[in-house]
């Protein structure tokens, strides 16, 4: 088997159509935005600036995604960047592939000389995150009541 990469979304452009229907099928669907919005979202992802998206996959394969974007939760417009869209296809689950994208984005995050990350997700997510070293800083956040978690880069604050 072919051994798992990890690239920039903006390099692998071939990879935006399958990253954008993972999005909206989990997260965009249910809120009524069209495909074609998030589609021309990600297109205009940076190879080395916020927005940036990194994908996990063997050869042409897509196997997982996640973004560093300025924002995520339009309740917290104080914290950023964020760590969101963090996905994996089902059949690669429980593989280490979830914490290697989180790992490439705090990367990416610290060499944009960022100290921090945050990301949002729901109260059922929060022992995955937890040990994995997040902290969570707020609780039952907005309408979706999302924990609000935050992890050091180990980059110095700039």
């Amino acid at each position: 088997m072919t051994e798992l990469a990890f690239s920039s979304l903006a390099l692998r452009s071939d990879f935006i159509g399958t990253v954008a229907d993972r999005m909206w099928h989990a997260w965009w669907r249910e809120a009524g935005e069209p495909l074609s919005t998030l589609l021309g979202h990600l297109r205009e992802f940076q190879n080395d600036a916020i927005p940036l998206g990194i994908v996990a996959h063997r050869d042409d394969e897509f196997v997982g995604s996640a973004l560093l974007i300025d924002s995520d939760l339009e309740e917290r417009p104080q914290y950023s960047p964020w760590l969101a869209a963090l996905w994996v296809e089902p059949e690669a689950r429980s593989r280490g592939v979830a914490a290697a994208l989180s790992d490439r984005i705090l990367a990416e995050a610290a060499a944009l000389g960022h100290d921090r990350v945050y990301l949002c997700a729901s109260a059922d997510k929060d022992g995955y995150y937890l040990a994995r070293g997040w902290e969570a800083i707020e609780r039952d956040v907005g309408e979706h009541r999302l924990t609000v978690f935050v992890k050091p880069t180990g980059a110095s604050a700039g």
